[in-house]
């Protein structure tokens, strides 16, 4: 791995994962573009949802967006009158297309399970947190099988306003009763990296998403590795940064 990739860890730490006198009790995972390689196929399901509907937009522009659930994407690109007039409509379109044409195809990154494994022997909760439908969550729960290894999830379904609104970070804190002064939240997208910090929460990102690591280091994160492998093989360097 590049060493160059990584900030330098936080001084005054120990082994048992304590900086200054505080110690990493849990970690709050975003899934798609974090633990899942599903950007890619997003964007194309969004890219064939707006041509659907008569619209077209870049690529690159629908790329920057995701991460975001349905409330906040789909104001980037439309008109209110247009969100009321078909809104509800393109996302129900988007979310079947995505499951029949482009679920089968996600992958997960390489060494999720047992960099969960890693997480749990060391004694620290694990809770998933994404902007997506639990449908979908559901589904990658099953696909990384690591259901013994978390603790629970929150999805869009049960927050209020998806990332990078902190309603979804609010929510997993309350749910699971996490300390924020020692929970890391671990996410590849800026919109995680602001929704984290707006409920008072430091995350580490992972490039893996597609989004470069000085984006995310300058939208707050305290620390950027490659993906969970290059995370777990940095594993007592990523609780340190706390």
């Amino acid at each position: 791995m590049d060493p160059s990739f990584h900030l330098q860890p936080a001084t005054n730490h120990n082994s048992t994962g304590e900086t200054g006198g505080t110690a990493v009790t849990a970690f709050v995972f975003d899934i798609d573009g974090t633990l899942v390689d599903s950007n890619d196929l997003h964007v194309e399901s969004w890219d064939r949802a707006f041509r659907h509907f008569g619209k077209s937009f870049p690529i690159e522009a629908l790329r920057e967006q995701v991460g975001k659930g349905t409330d906040q994407y789909l104001p980037e690109f439309l008109t209110p009158e247009e969100i009321r007039r078909f809104g509800q409509q393109l996302d129900e379109y988007r979310s079947k297309i995505f499951r029949e044409d482009y679920l089968h195809k996600v992958k997960p990154f390489p060494e999720v399970k047992r960099l969960f494994e890693r997480i749990r022997d060391d004694g620290k909760k694990i809770v998933l947190a994404s902007s997506g439908k639990q449908k979908d969550t559901d589904y990658y729960i099953d696909l990384l099988k690591i259901k013994k290894l978390i603790d629970g999830c929150v999805s869009g379904d049960e927050a209020g306003r998806s990332k990078p609104a902190p309603d979804i970070f609010l929510e997993s804190v309350d749910k699971f009763q996490l300390s924020r002064n020692a929970t890391l939240v671990v996410g590849d997208t800026r919109w995680d990296v602001v929704a984290a910090g707006r409920a008072g929460l430091r995350t580490i990102g992972v490039t893996c998403g597609g989004t470069d690591a000085n984006i995310l280091r300058a939208a707050g994160a305290i620390a950027v590795y490659q993906d969970p492998a290059d995370l777990l093989e940095n594993y007592k360097r990523a609780v340190c940064h706390l």
